[in-house]
């Protein structure tokens, strides 16, 4: 993308970008991809680097979005709550999180290029805003763990700009006063890049209010990601994740919690999932 822009205009995967004349750079990206659609809901089809170049070009033209990473339990809730369907496919970005819908797009003989999870993107898009000196907000996590986070990326891209952190309480937005009491902390702040690690539907909810108020940020719904970071969850290998075996990581490390939502509520979501995808593709 940069050297698209430095040399005025660029054509790309991510589309077209013009110079705005003497000297200021306007992006202006064009979307080319048309959502792939996947678990009832559309994906966007793109890499996580393709993601990040995306991001970077709609805050330098000055516009703001969502992203949203869907995973099966996320398909399974807006399958049966129309609301909630809506609320994913509003946003600006949706990008795969879950193996199980990378597979279910291979199906359908309509691919998708990678997952792409939150728990990457706040590494990615942390290391962008960095180099752009674009302030970024952590919200969510028990107490501690988002400013053990912004520790974390720091230490790891030392021109990282965190302009605030935030665990609220639990039941915050129960009551109209604490989602306002919320929603005045991360606005004060003046992020550009909000990180927001509460689980869905209620960080989605959170950030569609937040949008309003700040149109000129990018939002990532990042679930335990920002936990993630902290290093107080860790993470499953790298050839578990590749293998679609992260969940199963995770129910090992916190049966109690999981156990019903992964094996009674998802397996088998998932499971219908995948052959409903491949008699699709066989009776084509």
């Amino acid at each position: 993308m940069e050297g698209a822009l430095s040399q005025g205009r660029g054509v790309g995967r991510l589309g077209v970008w013009a110079d705005g004349g003497e000297g200021v750079r306007v992006a202006a990206p064009v979307r080319w991809w048309d959502r792939v659609p996947v678990g009832g809901i559309g994906v966007d089809a793109l890499t996580e680097d393709e993601v990040v170049r995306w991001v970077e070009a709609e805050l330098e033209a000055g516009r703001g979005g969502r992203i949203v990473t869907p995973n099966v339990d996320i398909c399974r809730a807006a399958a049966t709550d129309p609301a909630l369907r809506e609320l994913v496919c509003t946003a600006e970005l949706v990008v795969t999180d879950g193996m199980p819908l990378v597979w279910a797009a291979r199906l359908l003989g309509t691919p998708v290029p990678e997952r792409v999870t939150g728990a990457d993107l706040i590494w990615s898009l942390s290391k962008l805003a960095a180099r752009r000196g674009w302030p970024v907000y952590l919200l969510g996590g028990p107490p501690g763990v988002a400013r053990r986070a912004a520790q974390e990326l720091t230490s790891c891209h030392p021109r990282l700009q965190v302009c605030g952190v935030h665990a609220p309480p639990y039941h915050f937005d129960t009551t109209p006063e604490g989602s306002a009491r919320v929603r005045r902390m991360v606005t004060a702040s003046r992020p550009r890049v909000v990180f927001v690690g509460l689980g869905f539907p209620r960080q989605d909810r959170l950030i569609a209010d937040l949008r309003e108020e700040l149109p000129e940020a990018w939002f990532v719904g990042c679930g335990a990601a920002i936990a993630f970071a902290a290093g107080t969850v860790s993470r499953a290998p790298g050839w578990m994740r590749r293998a679609g075996l992260e969940w199963a990581y995770r129910l090992g490390c916190e049966p109690g919690r999981l156990a019903r939502r992964y094996l009674v509520d998802d397996l088998p979501f998932a499971l219908r999932l995948l052959g409903g995808s491949l008699v699709t593709r066989l009776t084509r």
